[in-house]
């Protein structure tokens, strides 16, 4: 243990780590930025914040405050400690309505502040993108905004006293009229009156430099409000006194379509006398589906309030008159309104990634200049661009001159970071030309801060340096920020990375191949830090969980980042510290639909134990769970399903199987059927086929065919009503040699015997456990089974979610080299996309029952579930599914040691929702796992939609 960590585990109370995972996982934040900490410390409180700062001025070591790393300049990274306060100092102190005013710890989330407002009728008036996990401290440190800026300003504007320890460790409680200032400000303020009077422009997204006209005798000389903005380099933030306001009673949303961004740009200035709450821009470039929005090319989002909806919409209605626009819309419903907002939001982590795929990234991510200036100063940014050969497609908040913009820089080479350089330099130029901030939101960082003096000149840069010495004699706080800066194009996080590309198992289509570029998607806007699973959402659950950085999507980024690096995660793909932080993941896939980059950590995980076990024993869960389908056909094979479960039933059996399968000691064994769905089928009294309805192949999938038969015999029943002639896949292999005709061949490897004839298999426990071998081999039996019904119509109906997920995505990224895996993949049917595609005319039963439950993870993330809702709908089940993840997932929850974690996220949405469920509800599960995580923590039966209609034709007729 070194010296320095010795020193700090005894001097704090809160954790200390300088291993691997925690330095990992503060390498980096939202920026291009990385550096290598030393060490972190969660501090408990303020003492714990000054005993650091001693200990670090000791061994003069610098200290960074980190909130929740979503900034994008890059000062939240630092080489020596770097302190965590989301762990323990995230606390509301207190709320006075009376007042309007809360005091708040730093690592407070913006989303829990607002929760406890709002039954008060407040909120505090800031709120960027990321407000379901920046925290109160990162927006003090960086003076954020958000899209309501034009009605309620900026975190300054909210900031009422601060209490602050200094790089010496006073304690400090910062207000007006020149509270808390350290020994010597104002006379660094009371001689330069002129310069600081002159030498600021006026706009309302300053952000650049230090705010020191703040303390100007005609500004109250207001300490916490200059100290707002000084990002981490003058003081620690320990609490803060807020400020909030009165929320509107009711809101709409005026959506005003116009041809380009440009023509947006020029409107938005001319809204601002009619009073909006927000009036944000965006282009059609960043919106995945702009069905949803008026016509036009780029959109402005125009809120208004009022003390009822009526009078919110009369505002927002004569602002849509007032607009010159090509199309628009009024919304006044709030899941509406929330879903439009959506698209807004997930704009930062969107705009990373250029149409045709190619990636884009921050460094000039908030520009500021007067809001009647932004339609000039972007045409000048666009001509800037195209000399530069370069592309990106602002957004961001119109109304007060703020735009963001993520641009393709190469980041990669030499020349690429020479002319990010050079780029940076002259775009520095035009926004100074047109009156405006380096920075109108995000803080300066090291992005920026090396061109302050083109904003400022080298007098006011030279006046910073004097005002950080005041605070911070020793540059110990956050070194290299704003004064003395790093260099713009140092540090950058994707110089470590391997040039050529590495050798993997998954094809990564959308990556070109390369598994550093999928790693480099995260870009750490960190949506998957959310404390709430909102509406339909999934990722992050186990994050949600356990609340540790490691189990959320971007911390294992993060790690597998480094482990592509080599310089702190030494070890590559035996990683034990990438593998830990993976062993949580549910494989849920949330993250591919959810994260607006489509970080995809299923097929990460899956292709880390590929490697990280190969030549290597595997742990037992994944020879009893991964390779499941061979168990249970060799259980049918020999009939002995009966067998199985009486000595499931039987307790030191049953202890004993666990313990061998390393299966969690808490759970059941799941019964198997006695008849196999495919023997059922067989058997069963097969109804005269028709001619007129559409072909479909049922797949049997492992689930349905050994656990839930159940749940095939009524989709067959539902699919023939629906007038449709069902077949399963061929249990034989088909092959046209070169003399022509057919030859019929079956498969004889060493089990084929006890497998009997072949069985299509989706490979899905093979990939979660990162069998990637045998998963492709299996996926190319299924293949050669398959070939002559992709020569046909036929669409494959899968009715297991997680196994219509893996044929549709896995099976062509895993079999890339396989133009046949396409081919199957794009005839993958859920079971309501098969009614609604080839039975449109077919009405189906009228249950009239409401409905509980929880949409399948990889249901919502893969395959989607609009056809569900309809098909729900249609048969009079009312009632919204809820988000989440039933914390079963596969072989997740049953693996020992995953207990916990799969019940806490069970508890989270779904078995609420299914234990307030009124009498006569349906609970619907379409996954295997959902229904038996019900049975085994709630006692309820879930059932798959089909059972639900089946039955409800037996009702009927």
């Amino acid at each position: 243990m070194s010296e320095l960590e010795a020193e700090l585990r005894k001097a704090v109370r809160g954790e200390v780590g300088f291993d691997v995972t925690s330095r990992a996982l503060t390498t980096m934040d939202a920026s291009n930025y990385r550096r290598v900490p030393l060490g972190v410390v969660a501090p408990h409180d303020a003492d714990d914040v000054a005993a650091v700062l001693e200990v670090c001025r000791d061994h003069m070591v610098p200290v960074v405050a980190r909130g929740g790393g979503t900034s994008i300049a890059g000062q939240a990274t630092g080489t020596g400690i770097v302190l965590d306060f989301t762990r323990h100092m995230n606390g509301l102190v207190s709320l006075d309505p009376d007042t309007r005013t809360a005091v708040v710890q730093p690592g407070l989330v913006l989303d829990r502040l607002q929760e406890a407002a709002a039954p008060h009728g407040l909120r505090f008036g800031p709120d960027p993108s990321t407000h379901s996990r920046c925290t109160l401290g990162g927006m003090i440190g960086n003076n954020s905004c958000g899209s309501h800026s034009v009605a309620w300003g900026t975190t300054a504007d909210s900031v009422r006293e601060l209490e602050v320890v200094s790089g010496r460790g006073q304690r400090l409680r910062l207000g007006q009229d020149w509270a808390g200032a350290p020994q010597g400000l104002r006379e660094v303020v009371d001689g330069e009156l002129a310069r600081l009077r002159t030498g600021f422009p006026e706009l309302p997204r300053r952000i650049s430099g230090y705010a020191l006209d703040a303390l100007l005798p005609e500004n109250g000389a207001d300490v916490a409000r200059s100290f707002c903005g000084s990002e981490g380099t003058l003081g620690i933030v320990t609490e803060a006194v807020v400020r909030l306001v009165e929320a509107p009673r009711a809101r709409a949303l005026a959506v005003l379509g116009y041809g380009d961004e440009g023509a947006a740009a020029e409107a938005a200035a001319g809204l601002l006398p009619y009073g909006p709450l927000t009036v944000e821009g965006m282009a059609a470039d960043l919106v995945p589906s702009a069905h949803v929005l008026p016509r036009g090319g780029a959109w402005l989002f125009v809120e208004t309030g009022g003390e009822s909806q009526d009078e919110a919409r009369a505002r927002a209605e004569a602002i849509v008159r007032a607009a010159d626009v090509v199309g628009s819309t009024v919304v006044t419903d709030p899941g509406g309104q929330r879903a439009l907002w959506r698209i807004r939001e997930d704009a930062s982590g969107t705009a990373t990634r250029m149409p045709d795929g190619s990636e884009a990234w921050p460094g000039w991510e908030d520009c500021a200049v007067p809001p009647q200036r932004l339609g000039a100063y972007l045409r000048d940014f666009r001509a800037l661009l195209t000399a530069h050969g370069l592309r990106g497609t602002p957004y961001g908040h119109f109304g007060d001159g703020c735009i963001h913009v993520r641009i393709d820089f190469d980041l990669l080479t030499e020349p690429g970071v020479a002319a990010f350089r050079r780029f940076s330099e002259e775009l520095a130029e035009v926004v100074v030309a047109h009156g405006g901030s380096l920075s109108g939101e995000h803080g300066d960082g090291q992005a920026r801060a090396e061109l302050l003096p083109k904003m400022y000149g080298h007098d006011m840069v030279r006046l910073f340096e004097r005002a950080k010495g005041v605070w911070d004699p020793d540059d110990l706080l956050n070194p290299g920020m704003l004064v003395r800066p790093a260099p713009l194009d140092a540090d950058l996080r994707f110089s470590v990375l391997p040039r050529e590309p590495v050798d993997v198992a998954f094809g990564y289509p959308a990556d070109g191949g390369d598994f550093s570029a999928a790693v480099r998607r995260c870009v750490g806007v960190a949506k998957c830090r959310t404390t709430s699973a909102a509406g339909p959402a999934v990722m992050c659950p186990s994050f949600r969980a356990t609340g540790e950085e490691e189990h959320s999507t971007r911390g294992r980024a993060r790690l597998l980042h480094e482990m592509l690096a080599g310089e702190l995660v030494t070890d590559g793909w035996r990683s034990t510290e990438v593998r830990d932080a993976l062993d949580l993941c549910l494989a849920c896939k949330g993250c591919r639909s959810d994260c607006p980059v489509e970080v995809d950590m299923a097929t990460y995980k899956a292709e880390f134990l590929h490697h990280h076990y190969e030549g290597r024993r595997r742990p037992a869960a994944h020879h009893s769970m991964g390779r499941l389908p061979q168990w249970l056909r060799l259980v049918a094979r020999t009939r002995t399903a009966p067998l199985v479960n009486a000595l499931a039933a039987v307790p030191p059996f049953a202890w004993a199987a666990k313990r061998l399968g390393g299966i969690a000691p808490e759970r059941d064994i799941p019964r198997l059927a006695a008849r196999t769905f495919s023997r059922w089928w067989e058997r069963r009294e097969k109804a005269p086929v028709g001619t007129g309805g559409d072909l479909v192949l049922l797949w049997p999938d492992t689930f349905t065919e050994h656990l839930s038969p159940n749940v095939g015999q009524a989709a067959v029943r539902v699919l023939e009503a629906a007038g449709l002639r069902v077949a399963l896949p061929p249990t034989v292999r088909w092959r046209t040699p070169s003399g022509g005709g057919e030859e019929v061949t079956v498969a004889m490897d060493p089990v084929s015997l006890l497998r009997g004839r072949e069985r299509v298999c989706c490979g899905l426990t093979y990939i979660s456990t990162g069998q990637l071998d045998r998963a492709r081999a299996v996926l190319r039996r299924t293949l050669d089974l398959m070939e002559p019904v992709l020569g046909t119509a036929a669409p494959v109906v899968v009715l297991e979610p997680s196994c219509a997920a893996a044929l549709r995505s896995d099976l062509p990224e895993l079999l890339h080299d396989d133009p046949r895996a396409r081919r199957l993949a794009d005839r993958v049917l859920t079971f309501a996309e098969a009614l609604e595609r080839h039975a449109p005319d077919w009405t189906p039963p009228r249950v009239e029952r409401p409905v509980v439950g929880q949409t399948h993870c990889h249901q919502h993330a893969v395959l989607g579930d609009a056809p569900d809702g309809r098909l729900r709908e249609a048969a009079g089940l009312a009632g919204e599914l809820s988000g989440g993840c039933c914390g079963l997932a596969g072989n997740f929850g049953f693996e020992k040691g995953h207990y916990e974690v799969s019940v806490a996220c069970a508890e989270e949405q779904v078995l609420p929702a299914v234990r307030g469920a009124g009498e006569g509800a349906v609970v619907l599960a379409d996954g295997y796992s959902c229904r038996t995580q019900l049975e085994q923590l709630a006692g309820v039966r879930g059932r798959h939609l089909a059972e639900v209609l089946a039955e409800g034709l037996g009702a009927s007729g």
